[in-house]
């Protein structure tokens, strides 16, 4: 599934091509994704400019004056930015048709993405209104993880994943967001310091804005909005490393399921 840095990277690589310009059209060849697409979004988007390209969390909208077209790409989904004349692969659900004779094109082969109108401020969109803190935002700090922590018991990888507390850190930058802190992610939340999450809030930002900049992680059905795949997965110190020696002491990187999600860690480095 395509993570916070991946979605960012989309973002990035698609906002300088559709920013200001004016749809001519839509194309919908198979409505029935995650949601099924508006009916009338030919009509609600033919003639208007986007006026923006945002993220929240691990959903994209695409704002105009009349609404905002809200995205997520689910398991598979990929954005990007083609010639409306290059003919569609199998899985291009959706073309989005510009001024300059490009298209925004949705592909999908699983079809778990989604295309949601919202006439009014998406931030307030149930899909977005809960979301958590941004991570890459002042607003998350040791402090906020440290009292959102007290008395929870759940394990701290879970609870960093959990979208209601922080937005949009997957699996993959959890694990390593805990290796850079030297945290455990079998330890419960609430067990841990103020001194331990300012180091796991720091780490989180580096983790993630390491990833932005090399263009997100490289995985099997991701590519970002130019259509080249990222690049991060040669740095990942643990994610999938498990019976590998640990970059830092060389003790065997191990692996154990939490919450139906594979965790990998260094029983030595982190405690």
């Amino acid at each position: 599934m395509p993570e916070l840095p991946e979605v960012e990277t989309t973002r990035r690589g698609i906002a300088p091509h559709v920013i200001g310009r004016r749809v001519t059209g839509v194309t919908v060849r198979n409505p029935r994704l995650r949601y099924p697409v508006h009916p009338n979004l030919t009509r609600l988007l033919t003639g208007r400019e986007v006026e923006a390209v945002e993220r929240r969390g691990k959903y994209l909208w695409l704002g105009y004056a009349n609404g905002a077209l809200i995205l997520h790409l689910g398991m598979s989904g990929s954005l990007c930015v083609v010639p409306a004349a290059r003919p569609p692969r199998k899985h291009d659900h959706v073309d989005i048709l510009f001024d300059h004779g490009q298209c925004l094109r949705l592909h999908d082969p699983r079809r778990f993405s989604m295309m949601v109108w919202s006439r009014g401020d998406p931030l307030q969109h149930p899909l977005l209104r809960d979301i958590g803190v941004e991570p890459l935002s002042a607003g998350l700090n040791g402090e906020y993880l440290y009292l959102r922590s007290r008395r929870r018991r759940v394990m701290v990888k879970q609870f960093i994943m959990d979208g209601r507390i922080v937005a949009g850190v997957g699996n993959i930058y959890a694990n390593e967001a805990l290796y850079a802190a030297g945290i455990s992610p079998l330890r419960p939340a609430g067990r841990i310091s103020l001194a331990r999450y300012q180091r796991l809030d720091e780490a989180i930002k580096g983790v993630l804005g390491e990833a932005i900049s090399q263009g997100g992680t490289t995985l099997r059905d991701f590519y970002h909005g130019d259509g080249q795949p990222g690049y991060f997965q040669q740095r990942l110190r643990v994610y999938q490393r498990h019976g590998t020696p640990c970059p830092h002491c060389g003790h065997t990187i191990r692996m154990q399921r939490l919450g139906q999600r594979s965790s990998f860690y260094c029983g030595t480095c982190q405690r």
